[in-house]
């Protein structure tokens, strides 16, 4: 038995009803058919479909087994029209939404790379924190920190994870003193990116032990960057995703608050609307977003050089 054969035959009859129906759509006979759908219910040990002469319907196996295969089947696809996406033409308008922080400190650096590379394409980038209506609004693809889908007509491709840490000014550890251990923090003045679930406490590991540190900001406010500049500003302790300080940690501006401890991460999704006829643009977009997030995470050298030969 071709399984791949099996599951496509599979869900061509789950699509239209019928045997017959699903060897036309295949391009197989009716006893074709029926073989691959007879092999793949012995390899399982189960009965896929109830059929008589005048009903066929899915079994209580073949609906959840249906479920799953359909989104396998739809993966591969999408694999399968991405590799023939990059022999294909990328033009258009391509309309991008993405978080303030993010667009200026990552997309801002990387976008004219990429639409050089891409001379017939047109980029419509809107900056915006508030969650966007992907498709009531019209965007190609939105960046957003996970967990991210709310919607099930949307996909979501993880394209990096990004680590957050805590920190301050020199002088602010100087004049409220330096915690050592996450309960030290408490007595502290906290800044803080505030979205709906953003008040909740830190949690913070170092091998076995984890330990629950509430937060009470003095200062919260809906914008990376303001965070950072508050905490430049010598404002507080705060948590803050590792890729947005990196420089002022490295600088000295800023320093690194219990250093060894596992503050905690997040992902970062581009989500766009059904993977189904995903257009070139969609596609090179991410792949380039991808490719240049992970590049600067590790640290690589000419990260955006890198990113704009793909």
């Amino acid at each position: 038995m071709d399984k791949l054969t099996a599951l496509r035959v599979f869900q061509s009859i789950v699509r239209e009803g019928s045997f017959v129906a699903a060897a036309k759509r295949v391009g197989l006979s009716p006893a074709a058919v029926s073989k691959n759908i007879a092999e793949l219910e012995a390899a399982l040990g189960l009965r896929l479909f109830n059929r008589t002469t005048r009903r066929l319907s899915l079994t209580e196996a073949g609906e959840v087994y249906a479920d799953r295969t359909e989104r396998i089947l739809e993966e591969l696809e999408e694999a399968d029209r991405m590799l023939a996406h990059m022999a294909g033409e990328v033009s258009g308008r391509l309309r991008v939404g993405a978080p303030l922080t993010l667009g200026l400190m990552i997309l801002s650096p990387v976008l004219p790379l990429f639409l050089r590379k891409h001379p017939d394409l047109t980029l419509d980038l809107h900056l915006d924190e508030r969650r966007v209506d992907i498709i009531g609004e019209g965007f190609d693809v939105v960046l957003r920190g996970g967990p991210a889908v709310e919607d099930s007509r949307l996909i979501a491709r993880r394209i990096a994870t990004l680590d957050y840490t805590i920190c301050a000014t020199p002088e602010y550890l100087e004049r409220k003193g330096w915690p050592r251990r996450p309960e030290e923090m408490a007595g502290h003045e906290f800044v803080q990116f505030s979205l709906p679930d953003a008040f909740q406490p830190w949690t913070c590991e170092l091998g076995s032990e984890s330990i629950v540190v509430p937060v009470s900001p003095r200062y919260a406010v809906n914008s990376s960057l303001a965070v950072r500049d508050a905490l430049k500003a010598g404002l507080g302790l705060g948590r803050i995703p590792e890729l947005y300080v990196r420089n002022d940690l490295k600088e000295g501006r800023l320093v690194e608050v219990l250093p060894g401890w596992s503050i905690g991460s997040f992902d970062l999704f581009a989500l766009y609307p059904s993977r189904r006829h995903l257009a070139p643009k969609v596609s090179a977009f991410v792949t380039l977003l991808q490719s240049a997030l992970q590049s600067i995470i590790e640290q690589e050298t000419d990260a955006l050089q890198a990113a704009a030969k793909l």
